[in-house]
């Protein structure tokens, strides 16, 4: 790998902006991270070289959110986000990622616009987690979904956000569910990634040479997390997953033109 000085900017960028995300507000702009290094690398290079540095990011979450997840939420969606990482293992070489991301890019813009036209119906009627209209039969699709689009790209966060929203959790509540979630798949994902040869030496020391930039974007991430309302941290996760969503289905919709 030619590592020029613009690809590392890039990628020093990438894992502060991911750090800051996944730490303050469960993710979304996570997902510009291997898109961004694609520009200078395969896809499957960038996705590798990011898997330790989330891996390394979760541990630090599940830590600081470890009494605010609900167990509940993260075992309804786990079982559906094996089986979607499974998808993806066995179709690894032959799978269309830029049709994923077109999907998962409508899903996730969708679920936004949703949010806003139900807004102030919501409000109205003071819903709470156990009222809302994602069923627990919707989690394991949900889950499906974020587990393959995760295990290709690491763009599993719009379904688990989308989910995650609708049930009107409590920011750190929010946060930690999602935090345990990704830990869970992150760390189920190494394996098949070392299966399929993803971590080779070079990948590694790249992984290795972002590392200081982790503890910055976490830093920053949780900094943010305790000065914002409840009030504002609703509109910023459904702003990143819009913007989430838009990348998404940009990337697909230029790879595919």
């Amino acid at each position: 790998m030619d590592v020029g000085v613009e690809f590392y900017l890039v990628c020093a960028l990438s894992v502060l902006v991911t750090g800051i995300s996944k730490s303050g507000f469960a993710g979304g702009l996570g997902v510009l991270a291997v898109p961004a290094m694609s520009l200078f690398v395969a896809p499957q290079t960038a996705a590798a070289i990011m898997l330790p540095i989330l891996c390394t990011i979760d541990i630090a979450n599940i830590w600081k959110y470890r009494r605010t997840w609900v167990r509940r939420y993260v075992a309804l969606l786990l079982p559906g986000a094996l089986v979607g990482i499974g998808i993806g293992t066995a179709t690894f070489r032959w799978l269309d990622a830029d049709l994923l991301k077109i999907g998962i890019g409508v899903l996730a813009v969708w679920f936004v616009v949703d949010y806003a036209r139900n807004a102030r119906a919501m409000a109205e009627a003071a819903i709470t987690p156990s009222a809302t209209a994602a069923g627990n039969a919707a989690a394991f699709g949900f889950g499906a979904l974020s587990g393959l689009t995760s295990f290709v790209a690491h763009a599993g966060g719009p379904p688990i956000k989308a989910f995650l929203l609708s049930r009107n959790l409590e920011k750190s509540t929010f946060v930690g569910t999602n935090s345990v979630f990704f830990f869970l798949i992150n760390q189920i994902k190494l394996v098949p990634y070392f299966f399929l040869g993803q971590f080779s030496s070079e990948n590694l020391l790249m992984s290795l040479m972002l590392a200081p930039f982790v503890p910055i974007g976490i830093i920053v991430g949780f900094r943010l997390h305790a000065i914002v309302s409840q009030n504002t941290f609703t509109k910023v996760a459904y702003g990143l997953l819009l913007l989430a969503g838009l990348k998404l289905l940009w990337d697909g919709v230029v790879a595919l033109a």
